[in-house]
């Protein structure tokens, strides 16, 4: 019997288990609870000073005979996305579940699988991949409302989101000392905003976009 798994983290281990019985709950609300099992990853580690910090990581594990199947609603952009990401991790020998979630800004697929690492690829480049290749689709065909598109695996995301933090954070440290401005790789709309937002309140950078999508960037400079 396959199980349904998702991926989560947090603080402490609590707060991993948390969400993801949370997101579990999100995906299938007819969960038997007490079905889920918790297998901890990693217990996470608080740095000194906040420096270093690692979350804890969990994977919560249910039996699909516990979950109730729910219908799917999809929009028209969001079943277009699910039947890109079915066909694409297929091609790639992939066995996947994606779950697909829209929202008012991103279109976010999730592929639910034992062997994400072969989804992800190495530091994320099959995945970053799929999803720019997905983007590319979406801005082309110019629908609109024009929403981002984020495909995920098990928590390789949030893994992305800390280290665009820290890299946001280095890069404005790099820009005080040297006083010169610095452009970072192309990211989604998704990923700039996590840029944009951790150096909002950071004393000497300021941010701006610059470029055309799918390959618009952060350009982080001396504020003015």
């Amino acid at each position: 019997m396959r199980d349904v798994t998702v991926e989560a983290t947090g603080e402490t281990v609590g707060e991993a288990k948390w969400a993801a019985l949370r997101e579990l709950e999100r995906l299938h609300p007819g969960l038997d609870k007490s079905a889920v099992r918790f297998e901890v990853v990693t217990e996470g580690e608080r740095g000194l000073l906040g420096v270093g910090y690692a979350p804890a990581r969990v994977v919560a594990a249910v039996p699909e005979d516990f979950v109730d199947t729910v219908p799917v609603d999809d929009s028209d952009a969001a079943a277009d996305v699910r039947g890109l990401v079915t066909r694409i991790i297929a091609a790639l020998g992939v066995d996947a579940r994606v779950d697909v979630r829209e929202d008012d800004e991103a279109i976010t697929a999730t592929c639910v699988a034992d062997d994400a690492g072969l989804l992800i690829g190495r530091h994320g480049q099959t995945i970053d991949a799929v999803q720019y290749v997905l983007n590319v689709i979406s801005h082309r065909r110019g629908d609109e409302p024009r929403k981002e598109v984020v495909v995920d695996a098990a928590g390789y995301r949030e893994r992305r989101r800390a280290t665009l933090e820290s890299l946001a954070l280095r890069t404005a440290d790099q820009v005080r000392t040297t006083g010169e401005e610095v452009e970072l790789e192309p990211m989604t709309a998704v990923e700039r905003k996590v840029v944009h937002l951790v150096l909002k309140e950071r004393d000497g950078v300021e941010t701006r976009s610059e470029g055309t999508e799918p390959n618009r960037y952060v350009v982080v400079a001396p504020a003015h």
